[in-house]
């Protein structure tokens, strides 16, 4: 469903007209920006700086009992056997890596072998509700369009969906902005597959008298949503 994070908070549906020779009419959608937080640094990259939440395998060689995949806390730390709380968050994997065999040789061993990786960011993940099989959380692991985000979540429901009313929210000058984009146009290529990014909240509206997204501004009263024309 849709994060509380989101009350309160302006939302600006950036839709074309419907009218005949629009651009929604052609299947086109007016160009969303990135987000703010938009990086072009991926969490398996060397310099992806370690967040709260994200999840981290830590291997000690031939340790299993320090070999682990453990959780970045919402304070930026870890907890691990032996050594306790260590900072994480703002680390890069390598950084970490070298305080955790700094933390061990202290105490417990001679010459230990630490690798630490970023299995799971959760900077980069995306929200996919409304009319789709599977609605919720999707890690993404590299370059995502619309359509493979909206395949994480098992596609849409054919029973309900209005592929050409699909919004994707995002940050953009600090303000939750939005674009419009008709998923039938991009399936048959006649629209370009955008982008989409971590922290994005993709909605599939639901076809009939009223839509997923009708009801969505009228249970979120504080949301300035531009009616769909």
């Amino acid at each position: 469903m849709i994060p509380r994070s989101l009350t309160g908070l302006a939302l600006v549906l950036l839709v074309a007209s419907s009218a005949p020779g629009s651009a929604a009419a052609r299947g086109t959608a007016k160009e969303l920006p990135p987000p703010d937080s938009a990086v072009s640094i991926r969490p398996g990259d060397a310099d992806y700086r370690i967040g709260p939440q994200d999840l981290l395998d830590v291997n000690v060689f031939q340790v299993p009992d320090l070999s682990k995949s453990i959780q970045v806390d919402s304070g930026g730390k870890i907890l691990l056997p032996l050594i306790g709380s260590l900072p994480a968050a703002g680390r890069t994997a390598f950084d970490l890596s070298q305080d955790i065999t700094t933390a061990l040789k202290q105490r417990y061993l001679k010459d230990p072998q630490v690798v630490v990786s970023v299995k799971e960011a959760s900077s980069q993940k995306v929200t996919v509700d409304g009319a789709v099989q599977q609605p919720g959380i999707y890690p993404l692991q590299g370059p995502t369009t619309l359509m493979q985000a909206i395949a994480l979540s098992h596609g849409v429901d054919p029973r309900v969906a209005n592929l050409r009313k699909v919004a994707i929210i995002r940050v953009v000058n600090q303000q939750r902005t939005a674009g419009m984009f008709d998923l039938a146009a991009i399936r048959a290529g006649k629209a370009q597959d955008p982008q989409v990014y971590g922290q994005d909240v993709i909605i599939v509206d639901t076809s009939g008298g009223k839509s997923f997204l009708r009801d969505f501004s009228q249970t979120f009263p504080l949301f300035q949503i531009i009616p769909f024309l």
